[in-house]
Parts: structure tokens; C-alpha cells; sequence
């Protein structure tokens, strides 16, 4: 189902793409689908680089209003090389993601602290 802009303010998604994510250099994954997937449950924004190019392919969550005000911080994940860990993404966001649903099992294998601080913000230009 895609965001609609009566919805309240939803998590966001941001996504790592160009220097080494989303590049042929992570083969066998479709990242245009897997961008198009993560966008029909929430905002998209794409970034040039995160600087954590040893994850690849890096996908940050960030909580959405309610979440943050429940002290949710962005959540970091690496490695998202595979449709179901995209889909797992999908369900988590759409449960409520940090701060209002607990991160599932399975995506706290593809959690990480990103250089500097285990809260830090994606900027929307990279680097």
C-alpha cells in the first residue's frame, strides 16, 4: 500500500546507492525493485554515500513521528542483499518500525553501528 500524505508522518527510509551500494560491484540484486519495494510502504529517500561501504548495501530506518517521540533512534542495516531481508524491512516499517515496534530477529543480523555514533543521521547528500 503506498504512503498517502494524510498519513502521519511515517518512518523513512533511506537508502545507500552509487559508490558501492547499488552498484554492479553487490551482484544479484535488483536495486531499483528493491527501492521501489521499500517505497511502497514508506518515503524513499536516496543517498549518494553513507560512508559505510563494507555493508553494502546500506538501508537506514528512521522512526516516524510517533516512533521518535517514543525515543526511537534511526536503524541502521547492512548487508541487504536479498529480496527477504528487503521484504522483512517492508513488514517491520510497516508494523510501526523503531521506536513503536520491537526490530525483528532477524533484522538485528543486519543491524550496525555506523562509524562515529550507534544514533547517527543519514544526511540526504551523502558524505
Amino acid at each position: 500500500m503506498p504512503v498517502r500524505p494524510t498519513d502521519p508522518l511515517p518512518c523513512r527510509v533511506t537508502v545507500c546507492r552509487d559508490c558501492c551500494c547499488g552498484s554492479p560491484k553487490v551482484t544479484g540484486v535488483d536495486h531499483a525493485a528493491q527501492i521501489t519495494r521499500l517505497g511502497e510502504e514508506a518515503p524513499v529517500r536516496v543517498s549518494e554515500c553513507l560512508d559505510v561501504c563494507d555493508q553494502a548495501n546500506v538501508i537506514v530506518v528512521q522512526p516516524s513521528a510517533a516512533g521518535r517521540a517514543a525515543g526511537g533512534r534511526p536503524v541502521w542495516l547492512g548487508l541487504v542483499n536479498d529480496p527477504d531481508a528487503t521484504e522483512d524491512i517492508v513488514a517491520w516499517v510497516r508494523a510501526g518500525g523503531p521506536g513503536v515496534a520491537p526490530l525483528p530477529d532477524i533484522l538485528d543480523l543486519y543491524a550496525f553501528s555506523p562509524r562515529g555514533s550507534a544514533s547517527a543521521e543519514p544526511s540526504p547528500g551523502g558524505r
